[in-house]
């Protein structure tokens, strides 16, 4: 099969072809597993934290990707799931040990032995991906293959970081960014919280554009104050300013949810910034977002399929993904960046 792999830690923007593409024998499943064709990958900014190293892949050379869409042509013995022909989606969250107590507390995303696809776990930049069937989600019928790539990780790290913020219909809202995450986190939170206002602070003025079109209330730049303080904010963000920037927009007792797996090292002399009495006292808290659970995933393939969330997507060739993940790098984001498969 044809695949795009990493094969060592490189900087995106000294190195634009970060990925090498390669001929590799094709995944066979084991049992409890099903081999997936891949149709379409979301890329996503945690792929830049792996090929720079923030977080980096078990080995080398490897197959990032974990936003994968795609059909079952085969599946390994005891595999009974899906059938094939069937569409499924792969998320982040590619395995956990299901014992621990917080997988028996529901939170298999603490999980220790936590494994992600395209981490730990070969991914979706590839023709072909093997995945354990308990790991896999049906894709309502009501989304194309591109349409749902995204849902499966920008959508449902929203959906658990929007739960994290502990909000209340009626309590004001803002989102810092506005890229794949945040475009859907704001479409969900107008049906979940109808009235709740939404203030969106991103750095360019398309990206403000677009969240007011997406029905914002506001729209301004990251270090602008909001008309009021809010209750909560959710970052969506790779650096340390919009942190230190939302603290400040929020009301006394406000959340401030960091919906990142990484945050990058340039600016991190933002956090130099912080003064207690204006960023932290009166009780606000800061809550990371780690991973996803499968819960995640379900819930939140089922809402957008309701409502319905359709995300905005830019769809790329699969022989472009360098091409997508420099253009994710230098903050060329409308909505959420999709491969198609040929």
């Amino acid at each position: 099969m044809k695949a795009a792999v990493l094969e060592k830690i490189t900087s995106v923007r000294e190195n634009p072809q970060p990925l090498s593409f390669m001929e590799l024998p094709d995944p066979v499943p084991v049992p409890g597993q099903i081999l997936v064709r891949v149709s379409a990958c979301g890329v996503c900014h945690t792929e830049l934290d792996e090929i720079e190293g923030r977080t980096p892949p078990s080995s080398f050379p490897f197959i990032l990707g974990h936003q994968v869409v795609g059909v079952v042509v085969n599946r390994g013995p005891q595999a009974a799931k899906y059938a094939q022909g069937e569409r499924v989606g792969i998320g982040w969250i590619g395995w956990a040990c299901g014992q621990c107590p917080a997988c028996r507390e529901g939170l298999e995303n603490l999980c220790p032995d936590f494994k992600a696809t395209g981490r730990d776990l070969p991914g979706g930049y590839a023709q072909y991906v093997a995945v354990s069937e308990n790991f896999a989600f049906s894709i309502p019928e009501i989304f194309s293959d591109a349409q749902a790539a995204p849902l499966l990780c920008a959508g449902a790290i929203g959906f658990r970081s929007l739960r994290l913020a502990n909000l209340t219909d009626g309590q004001p809202l803002g989102l810092t960014g506005f890229g794949a995450s945040a475009h859907l986190v704001l479409q969900l939170a107008r049906h979940l919280y109808p009235h709740s206002e939404l203030f969106v602070f991103a750095r360019s003025e398309c990206e403000q554009q677009f969240a007011l079109d997406l029905g914002a209330h506001w729209a301004g730049n990251t270090g602008e104050k909001s008309p009021q303080k809010l209750s909560a904010i959710i970052d969506t963000t790779p650096v340390w300013k919009p942190v230190v920037e939302a603290l400040e927009n929020l009301a006394p007792g406000g959340r401030l949810v960091i919906n990142a797996i990484r945050k990058e090292e340039a600016d991190k002399d933002q956090l130099l910034r912080l003064d207690y009495p204006l960023h932290l006292w009166q009780e606000k808290e800061i809550k990371s977002v780690a991973n996803v659970a499968r819960r995640d995933i379900e819930e939140f393939l089922a809402l957008a399929a309701q409502y319905p969330i359709i995300p905005d997507v830019e769809e790329y060739p699969f022989a472009d993904v360098n091409r997508a993940l420099s253009e994710l790098k230098a903050g060329q984001i409308r909505g959420a960046k999709v491969l198609k498969m040929e």
